[in-house]
Formats: structure tokens, sequence, C-alpha cells
């Protein structure tokens, strides 16, 4: 009869897990490596953090352990957003804020972490920000913009030719861009006109139901009635949001409700992959919109 029992097998390996992820701390400290290794797979992130915020095997470094936490928490870890949440409630290595702490605690928690909704009793549902290091990464955005110095469109096929020429006609009467408008049916559909999510948003804009409802479209698979509903959309999320392309893109693909919960843009990593996305091709942060639309919500202010 074996002497090891499968639970001391398991409890092995974690410990042999462990153990690499230390000495990977101390090398790193060594080296004097102060960047994030954000090549790493977010759990191997989160376990270096605990190592740095608890002096386990490293030097106690809780700026660097909450550096490490929120890359994790920002490809969607929940227990990165739930550690780092707490490091925010607590004021530990970095400084205390409620708000940020109440959404990262939330986000953990709509992420299924049993902690972090215990956690949320006493701190409250306060969502109002999310540290920057969430947000997403301008200058990658900026770099790769300046990159793409020729129309991305310009040489479409002639199927893809065909739509882009009807929202060169369409897109004027909504004051929209015609290449932001391509930005968006690119990102959302590639140009098939039949495309169906598993949210069931439908045709080249990918209008939910809701959404086709509150702006008139009656058949979201006619291409023309997609693209004057997602357009008459977009125009007027470009209102509420006072020309922040970002924001009214993560409103475009998360909802309005998700971006003002969160007061900017979404922590979502499909959210925040799909604002890049369409900044990238857009090549442009800021665009000219109609104040008469809408009111802004509290915290975007106009420029």
């Amino acid at each position: 009869m074996s002497m090891t029992s499968p639970s001391r097998l398991v409890l092995g390996v974690w410990w042999l897990g462990v153990g690499a992820v230390i000495l990977w701390a101390g090398a790193l400290a060594a080296e004097g490596m102060s960047a994030v290794p954000t090549s790493e797979p977010a759990p191997s992130l989160v376990a270096l953090a605990l190592a740095y915020e608890h002096g386990e095997g490293v030097l106690a470094d809780p700026l660097r352990a909450a550096a490490l936490y929120c890359e994790a928490a920002r490809r969607g870890d929940a227990e990165a957003q739930y550690s780092l949440g707490w490091m925010y409630f607590n004021g530990r290595g970095v400084e205390r804020d409620d708000a940020v702490a109440g959404s990262l605690l939330a986000l953990a928690a709509e992420g299924g972490h049993a902690d972090a909704r215990r956690a949320l009793r006493f701190v409250g549902d306060k969502r109002g920000r999310l540290p920057d290091c969430m947000l997403p990464d301008e200058s990658a955005v900026s770099a790769t913009a300046q990159e793409e110095t020729s129309d991305p469109f310009a040489d479409l096929p002639p199927d893809k030719q065909k739509i882009a020429q009807l929202v060169t006609s369409l897109a004027p009467a909504y004051t929209i861009s015609t290449r932001l408008a391509l930005a968006v049916i690119s990102v959302e559909s590639n140009f098939n006109p039949n495309a169906q999510s598993q949210k069931n948003a439908r045709g080249l804009m990918q209008l939910i139901p809701d959404t086709a409802t509150r702006f008139r479209v009656r058949n979201s698979f006619d291409i023309s009635d997609n693209l004057r509903g997602g357009l008459a959309y977009l125009r007027w999320l470009l209102s509420y949001y006072r020309g922040e392309v970002a924001l009214a893109a993560a409103a475009y693909n998360a909802g309005e409700a998700a971006v003002d919960r969160y007061r900017g843009i979404p922590p979502y990593p499909e959210t925040r992959n799909y604002v890049q996305r369409v900044l990238v091709l857009f090549g442009s942060g800021r665009h000219p919109y109609d104040p008469a639309l809408a009111d802004p919500p509290a915290f975007v202010a106009p420029r």
C-alpha cells in the first residue's frame, strides 16, 4: 500500500507551483525588474502578487503587488479583482478609495467570487470608477493608429464595397463620419448583413431587439434599415458622451448602463478589446456631436 495519498500529491504539486513563483519573484527582484510581466497568464500574476503582498520569498512590495493584481484584473481574473479591491478598501500599498474598492469587488462578485460578495456587505456597492491601470492602453492605441497611415477600408472586396458605398451615402445625414461607421461595422459584423450573435444582436451593426425598437428599425437584417438604426444610435451615443469615441464605442458594445455604472469604459475584456479596435480603425478619440440630442451623464464634461 502506498504511503502517499492523492490529497498529499495535490498539496505537493501546489507547493511546487508556489515555490516556482517565489523563485521567479526572487529572480525578478535580483535583476531589479519593476515592469509587470504581461506575457504571463493571469493566475501566475496573482500568485506573484500574493508573494509581493505578503513578503513570501521576496521582500514585501505592496505597490508591485497592486500592479500585478491590476494587470490580472484587466484580463478579467476575479481573484485579482477581489484582492486589489481589498487593498484599496484598506489603503494597503495604495491610497484608500472606497469607490474604487466597491467597483473592483462588485466586478469580482459578478465573476462569481464568493468572498467578494461577502465583502460588499462591509464595503457597500459604491461603484464609482476603476483604477487607471485597468483602462485601455491609450498609448498602444495611439501608436497603432499612427501606423495606420492609409485608409483601412480603401481596398475592400466588392461585396463589402457595396455596403461601404451605402454607408458613405447615409452617414452624412446622421452627422457620422463614414470611417467611424465603417469601423463599428467592421468590428461588429465584419460586413456580414446576416450576422446574429448569441445575445440576439442582428445584422451589419448588430442591433439587439430593444435598440432596434428604440430607433424604429423594422427588420434588422435589412441592410438599409439596419444601417439607419445603427447610425442613429451611434449619433445619440456621441451626443450623450460628448464626442468621446471610446465611451460611445464602449456603450455600443456593453450598453450605456455599464459605462455609466463604472463612470468610464467597463473593465470587461471583450469591451476593452472592442474599444481599442474601433479607435485604431477610426484613428481618433474625438468626433463632432450634437449636444441637443442628449444630456450627458454627470461624469462626462463637454470639451
